[in-house]
């Protein structure tokens, strides 16, 4: 690997040493910034472009997982993998710290690691019979009730056929690499991330009985506004999408389309789950 994007979180605030070591590696290396990251990044790194500058090998993304989050489009868009460089407070996502960052470089230019593909959602959202919004989320697609204090009434359907109807202040809708995310908070049970599922979860059912389902990659989950009396939003990987009306239509699929992660060690998904959420532990 030779041909290095960068993606940072413009607001991490100690960005200098990292731009430093960057700045020495740059002798033997490229590294090119991405399109919404002209502002804060220095000179000595170039905007990409695919014409001039061929094919990027991987992209390295700085934060926690929100940034990494953000890269995915990026990834998609030139086919290149996604490294997450964590410099955030979990960083489940991320393969590498800052404190790893020059040996991992090194393991990527010996090719010394293996590539991973993660499945991603589709959501579209369907009004007055029509198709207006489509987009696509690593982690996960929620229909969430707003500001208001009132629960709202969705009705669930997996291949067109009747699920249940809850009172909830919303739903969650995971893959399994956003099991470990929204949905875990919510109760939803942990997947591993190289699995192809769903996972639905409610947020804070009227009815306890109403648990928690996983359902497989191939189904077309849907769901149905029935009350909404507040400003209903679909939120995809933790940003606010698309505003809901009564009786909006949210179509929940496998996109056609898997997002690439590199892998650096043999660390397990069980591993990673004992030293970031500390599972198991007393």
């Amino acid at each position: 690997m030779k041909n290095f994007g960068i993606f940072f979180n413009p607001n991490y605030n100690d960005k200098e040493p990292i731009f430093q070591l960057l700045k020495r590696l740059h002798k033997d290396l490229n590294f090119f910034r991405l399109a919404d990251q002209q502002e804060f990044l220095p000179d000595f790194i170039p905007l990409f472009n695919k014409l001039k500058h061929g094919k990027l090998d991987c992209i390295l993304s700085f934060g926690g997982d929100g940034t990494f989050l953000r890269s995915v489009k990026y990834s998609l868009d030139t086919n290149a993998p996604l490294l997450g460089i964590n410099l955030g407070k979990l960083g489940f996502l991320s393969e590498s710290s800052q404190t790893e960052l020059e040996k991992s470089i090194e393991d990527l230019k010996k090719n010394k690691f293996k590539i991973q593909k993660r499945m991603l959602l589709k959501a579209s959202l369907k009004r007055n019979k029509k198709i207006i919004y489509t987009s696509i989320a690593l982690n996960d697609a929620v229909i969430y009730k707003g500001e208001t204090p009132k629960l709202i009434d969705l009705r669930f359907y997996a291949n067109r056929r009747f699920v249940l109807n809850t009172r909830c202040d919303g739903i969650i809708v995971s893959t399994p690499t956003g099991s470990t995310a929204y949905s875990l908070s919510a109760g939803g049970p942990l997947i591993s991330p190289v699995m192809e599922a769903f996972v639905v979860t409610p947020l804070n059912p009227h009815i306890l009985s109403v648990r928690p389902m996983v359902f497989p990659s191939q189904d077309i989950l849907s769901f149905k506004l029935i009350i909404n009396e507040g400003a209903s939003l679909l939120q995809l990987d933790g940003i606010n999408s698309h505003d809901l009306l009564p009786n909006d239509e949210i179509f929940i699929t496998s996109a056609s389309q898997k997002v690439s992660f590199i892998k650096l060690t043999n660390k397990t998904f069980f591993q990673i789950l004992r030293k970031k959420i500390h599972m198991g532990k007393k």
